[in-house]
Parts: C-alpha cells; structure tokens; sequence
C-alpha cells in the first residue's frame, strides 16, 4: 500500500526553515524531489534511502561537503497546522530524477558564465549548473528564480562534480567558464573521471590557443572531445547574444551547433556563430578580436582628445555625444561608437561622469599575445601594438604629473595659429575631418588583425575563412559594426585577398579619406595632442604605397656591415656581403 509523507523542516549550519516538499513511497524506497535553496534534491542525492518502517528519523544528503540532515515525519493529522504541510499525489513509477536530463552543463558561475547559462536556459535548453564555490550557484539559481517567466527552458544548479555530471545527456556537453591556464586544466581533472569517450568539454574563456591544442590531444587520447571557444560581446552579450568562434573536432562542432546557433547573436545573415576550424583557431581568432578592439578604442579615443582639446568651453564639450551619434548613423556605425555617445551624456553633479575617470587604461593580456604572435609569424601590427602601449603609458601618472610643466608643447599663439590654418575652428569641418580619418584609420586596424589570421591560418594549416570570421563579428561582440559587411563582402570577391588594402572597394574608400587622416596626424602632432594609432595607421598605408623603401634598404646594408648578414640586389640574382669601409 503506498503512503504519503511529507518533509517538513531542514537543518542547513542550524539554520532552520520550512519547506514543502513532495515525497511517495514505491513498495520499499522513498524517492524525495523538491528544492532547497535553490537545489533540486531527489532520490539520488539521498546517501542513505528510508524504508516504510522508518518513517520518523533522518536522512543524511552530502552536497557541497555539507551533510545536510532531512528529517521525515508521518503526516498525521495530530500535526498542528504551522507544520502541515500540502502533498502532491504521484506514483513512484513515475517520479524522474536528475540524471542524463540535462541537454548541456555549465561549470563557472562569474559573471559571463552565469549570463551565458541563463542565455542557454532562455533559448529552450535544460541547463545543469557546477560552480566551485556554492555562492555562485546559489545566485545564479536566483537570477534563473527571478527571470524564468519567459524561459523556454530549465536550469538546475549541482553542488559536486559527480551529480553535475550524471545530470547530463550521453554524450555529456560540458562548457567550463573559468580563469584561463591553470584553472582550466585543474578543472579538467576534477571532470574528465565522470566522462566518457564521445563526451564533449568546451573551453569558453580568453585561453592561449596553444594550451586548447595541448589539452585536445591530451583528452583525444582518452576519447573525449575538446574545443576552445572564443566568447565575444560582454555580460550583455552573453546573456542576450553574444558572438562564439568555436575551435576544434569537427564532430565537437557538430555537437554543439544546434545550441550555439540559437544562442548566439542573431544578424540579418544568420546566427554570430560558425565553425572557425580545427586545433586551436577559435581562440587564436578570439584573440586577435582582441587585438583589433584594442586598437578600434584606442582610435576612437584619440578622436576624442582632438575634440576635447580643442573645445572652447564646458557647454561645447557636453555636446560631443552629439558628433558621435551622428557618425553612428554613417560608415563608423558600430557598437563602441554607439557607446561612447552614451558615456559622453553622462553627468556627475554639474560635470561630465567622464572627466572624473581616472586616466590609466587596463588590460587583461589578449592585446600583449597578439603583438607577441605578429611578431612571431613576422606580421606587421603597428596600430594594435601603439594600442597596447599607449595602455602601458598611462599607467605611469605620477611620472606624466611631474612631467606636465616640464617637457615644453605648443604654445597658445601657435595653438591657434594651427586651428586657423587647418580650419579647426569650424566645429563641423573637424568632426568631417575626424570622421574621415578615424575611418581611414580602421580599415588599417582591421587589415592588420584580419592579415594576422590569414598568416596563422597558412602556419597552421587551419583553412579558416575570413569572410565568415567578418559575418559572425557583425552582432554580438565588442567590435560589431557595419564596416563588417564591407569586409565580408571583400573575401567574397576574393577569397585569396592578401590584405584589406588590395580590394578596389577599401582602395577607394582609403583614397577619399587618406588626406583627412594626414592633416588629423599633422595637426595633433603640432598641438601636442598625442595620436600614436593614428599615426601608425598612417605610416602602415603609407608604407604599403612605396614601391622602394630606401630606410630598408639602408638598413640591411648596415646589418651587412657590423654584422656580415648580407643582402640581396635589385638588380641581380644572389646573395652578397660587401667591405663598406
């Protein structure tokens, strides 16, 4: 005969609470389903099961390494009413547990893993969720608690690698969100005991991309799967759409796709997502997205020290977000233009939040492995590498406060001497100018970053596509913009381009706005105000335009003299050394 018992008190580190839960016996076991805070329990968590006979005693659940001890009464109608509790009827039979439910897992609960999981829940799926530190999870469960009205899906939050595990669908799909290096494989221990071959661990973090390849033949061995995932777009990206370039087996891809494309960012050509290929290549793509924002802000706000500077009072620079909200309508339309304009709205009492930010740039080591990288494959990166250093620079503040009134600049007559002389003070001639050169500027980042994959795709022997690389950058992630689909349109016509300035389309665009770039660079440098990514952008196209560069030449020749390399000639075959002196 079956019974109905119902648990009606729980002690958690003594604190005690009043729960409802929904208990039926089967002829001999108890099967107990419910949520404590915020994690679902079942029979399969219960360390030592009870029988009908031991209706009154205690059940001990390990989770989290705590033992939680679950006490079970009869329902009896001598209980008074405080501690009744309502029971829902089901037979056993039926009763399903948490184990191969769960449609993909989630281990790392910061804040892009945590959005990451709740953007999987949203779209349909059943989320299993680990977290090293029980906080994590118990506020991701309340985020999921509080937003899951228009959810599709499910998440469901584990306390120990084990049950997290069992909790999956064969073959398991496990994404680990943590810090890159160590971390990472530490957390690969901890998991790969409970899987099987044919099981799938997807990095999703900013992860050296020759770490993801070590870690893929090392887990192949076993037959378990591995990719590297770049994850582009920030908390909000993640959590409403961000842009993914998976990296790996083919089968991983395969895998994964169905759940990729529907929470990725979705653009007018499809989901933000695409197989980028094998080995490492989504992180080494990632990591070059890196590269080229870096660069892409630092332009965007050396344009903004021009307007800056040359603002004659408070209320003409609490109008700056006017000039880029306009250049966002037009070929600059991208979401760190779109950005700025709203940082530059923002006010603090009486003055701009903006001016109180103190001036010291950080990063976080993906701009530093992309210069390391150009330079190892011998490809020239100059706007993304004055990025990064100009980062490093505004570090030293205390140094740039003693220096300030002591390394001399321009001064005030020849200030507006240069504003006259290049038409500056028609505010809306320089935010032409501006608009021009920052344009000018970008198609010069982007060709640097863009020939870098190229070069490891060749080195690698990866075959990735740039044009499809430019499509799934176009929503989702920092860089997005509308200059994107100019970019994928260029290896459309030519699959094989060897740099964005060889298209006839960025040829035309660089030859209308190359002379605005030039007076920008001239006239900032005679005001003082430094641009060092808009003067190498400058110096990347101009010397792409010299048929002969005469500083190598002279070069080589000297590395001939003090150091016997030799050199080649123009106008012969073979290698020589000559006796300079």
């Amino acid at each position: 005969m079956e019974r109905d018992i119902s648990i009606f008190s729980f002690s958690v580190e003594q604190e005690m609470v009043d729960v409802e839960k929904h208990v039926s016996f089967s002829s001999s076991r108890c099967f107990i389903q419910g949520t404590v805070f915020g994690t679902r329990f079942n029979s399969s968590s219960i360390v030592s099961k009870c029988t009908k006979s031991s209706f009154d005693g205690q059940v001990v659940v390990k989770n989290d390494r705590i033992n939680r001890k679950v006490f079970f009464l009869r329902n009896s109608s001598k209980f008074s009413s405080p501690l009744a509790m309502t029971v829902e009827h089901q037979n056993a039979a039926n009763t399903k547990s948490s184990v191969d439910v769960a449609d993909i897992g989630l281990i790392g609960l910061a804040v892009m893993g945590q959005n990451l999981a709740l953007n999987m829940a949203e779209k349909g799926f059943r989320v299993s969720v680990y977290n090293r530190t029980s906080s994590k999870t118990q506020d991701t469960l309340q985020r999921y608690q509080q937003e899951q009205s228009h959810f599709f899906g499910q998440l469901e939050g584990f306390y120990s690698i084990e049950s997290f595990v069992r909790s999956l669908k064969r073959p398991r799909k496990v994404v680990i969100m943590v810090k890159a290096g160590s971390p990472v494989d530490s957390t690969i221990t901890s998991l790969e005991k409970y899987l099987e071959p044919g099981d799938l661990i997807i990095d999703g973090g900013n992860e050296w991309y020759e770490n993801t390849q070590r870690r893929s033949e090392a887990l192949a061995s076993k037959g378990i799967l591995y990719m590297g995932m770049g994850v582009s777009g920030g908390e909000e990206g993640a959590r409403h759409g961000p842009s993914l370039m998976p990296g790996g087996p083919l089968e991983a891809w395969n895998l994964m796709k169905d759940i990729l494309s529907k929470i990725a960012a979705q653009v007018d050509d499809g989901p933000c997502v695409t197989y980028i290929g094998p080995g490492g290549s989504g992180n080494y793509v990632k990591m070059v997205h890196n590269g080229i924002e870096y660069a892409d802000m630092q332009l965007i706000g050396e344009v903004y020290d021009i307007l800056r500077n040359l603002s004659s009072n408070n209320t003409d620079n609490d109008k700056l977000y006017e000039i880029f909200e306009r250049w966002n309508r037009g070929d600059l339309q991208s979401f760190l233009i779109e950005i700025t304009s709203h940082i530059l709205k923002v006010k603090d009492k009486d003055t701009l939040l903006i001016d109180k930010v103190l001036d010291q740039s950080g990063s976080k080591g993906t701009g530093m492995w992309t210069i390391q990288e150009a330079a190892k494959r011998g490809i020239p990166v100059s706007t993304i590498s004055a990025a990064l250093d100009a980062r490093y620079l505004s570090s030293f503040k205390d140094l740039r406060v003693v220096l300030c009134n002591r390394l001399q600049g321009t001064g005030h007559t020849e200030r507006n001497t240069v504003v006259s002389s290049y038409g500056w003070n028609d505010r809306e001639f320089l935010a032409s100018e501006l608009e021009k050169a920052l344009y000018a500027a970008k198609i010069c980042c982007y060709a640097q970053g863009m020939a870098l994959i190229q070069k490891a795709s060749y080195d690698e022997e990866w075959k990735l596509d740039c044009g499809e690389i430019a499509r799934i950058w176009k929503g989702g992630c920092i860089i997005r913009a509308k200059f994107l689909d100019r970019i994928k349109e260029a290896y459309k016509r030519q699959p094989n381009l060897r740099s964005l300035l060889e298209d006839e389309h960025f040829i035309a665009d660089l030859n209308k706005c190359q002379l605005s770039l030039r007076r920008v660079v001239s006239g900032a440098s005679l005001l003082g105000i430094p641009v060092p990514a808009l003067a190498s952008a400058l110096s990347y196209y101009d010397s792409f335009r010299q048929e002969i560069l005469s500083s190598s030449q002279l070069i080589q020749a000297q590395r001939d003299y003090f150091g016997a390399h030799t050199y080649k000639r123009l106008d012969k075959e073979g290698v020589f050394h000559s006796k300079w002196l």
